[in-house]
């Protein structure tokens, strides 16, 4: 009897069952904390992240600075282009963090 593939596993030509990958985007993301202070990051499921922020068991900048908002965020296509653009980031004055969170 064949083997049905799960929704977690794909079936290719001859017939073998492999799990499919699923690829979750990368993302750069800006939070606003409780005090008014930009924090940014990057990751690969934005909710789970936020969640972990708001619980103090992600970054310990934001442990003390809760709760936190996402102002915004970008896709990138690898986990590289994320740590690029979050450097390129990071380098720019606050006046104009500010201002590409509102472009």
């Amino acid at each position: 009897m064949p083997a049905v593939a799960s929704s977690s596993e794909s079936e290719d030509e001859a017939g073998v069952t492999a799990p499919s990958a699923e690829i979750k985007a990368w993302h750069l993301y800006v939070l606003r904390c409780r005090d008014g202070s930009l924090y940014c990051g990057i990751t690969n499921d934005l909710e789970r992240r936020l969640a972990q922020h708001n619980a103090g068991k992600a970054a310990r900048y934001t442990r003390g600075r809760g709760p936190v908002v996402i102002e915004r965020s970008w896709v990138h296509e690898s986990k590289s282009a994320a740590l690029k653009a979050e450097l390129v980031f990071k380098k720019l004055s606050r006046a104009a963090k500010e201002q590409s969170l509102i472009a």
